[in-house]
């Protein structure tokens, strides 16, 4: 599954996003798979995709808090980001975690139609969004800030901020600055939102504290 190129031969052309899901989908649903060995496979990508397991959870109904779980994870990815490491660094208790094809699965079926409609409308484009190192910093700092406000146990969240962050993690699988300099738009927009009921989400936090 690596992605490599043959002497003498154009270089294969990268998979999108939803071929990469569907890969990923193949195979027995109850086999699993450990997160440090799925991501070697991906190279400069692997961030992205990092990324979009991450956020998996939030897009299938299982327990509440995980969020908290999905959204230190991202701000862990931003954190690297910024520090500018070209491959994922997992503590071994998370490398070692498996991956159980069946989630995949689930979020494949769950949102197939979103998947295919993002699939037509990203490309490569815009590289210099994507490489540029003061934009480097900017996606991870967006992402630290967005994984901490996914983390909080805000009520009706978890999508919104999922949604932004899934943006995220499509623009770094697709080498798409276009949709990254989106997705910087959405985290902007929605940070001023949570800024603007601030006063409101202290209390629903008081109230789930108390």
């Amino acid at each position: 599954m690596r992605e490599k190129r043959a002497a003498g031969t154009e270089p294969a052309k990268p998979l999108t996003t939803r071929a990469l899901i569907d890969h990923l989908a193949e195979g027995d649903p109850d086999e699993a798979m450990t997160l440090g060995d799925l991501l070697d496979q991906f190279k400069e990508r692997s961030f992205g995709l990092f990324l979009l397991i991450v956020l998996l959870p939030t897009f299938i109904p299982i327990p509440v808090g995980v969020g908290a779980v999905s959204g230190g994870l991202a701000a862990l990815i931003g954190l690297q980001f910024i520090a500018r490491l070209s491959h994922p660094w997992l503590p071994g208790f998370i490398a070692r975690r498996e991956i159980h094809r069946h989630r995949i699965i689930s979020f494949r079926n769950r949102m197939g139609r979103w998947l295919g409609r993002l699939e037509r409308l990203t490309r490569p484009r815009m590289p210099a969004i994507v490489e540029h190192p003061l934009a480097h910093a900017f996606t991870g700092f967006m992402l630290v800030v967005l994984g901490v406000l996914l983390m909080l146990p805000l009520p009706l969240t978890n999508y919104p901020f999922g949604l932004i962050l899934l943006a995220f993690s499509f623009a770094l699988i697709e080498r798409d600055g276009l949709l990254l300099l989106i997705a910087w738009g959405l985290g902007l927009v929605e940070m001023a939102v949570v800024i603007g009921f601030s006063g409101q989400i202290v209390a629903w936090t008081s109230k789930l504290f108390s």
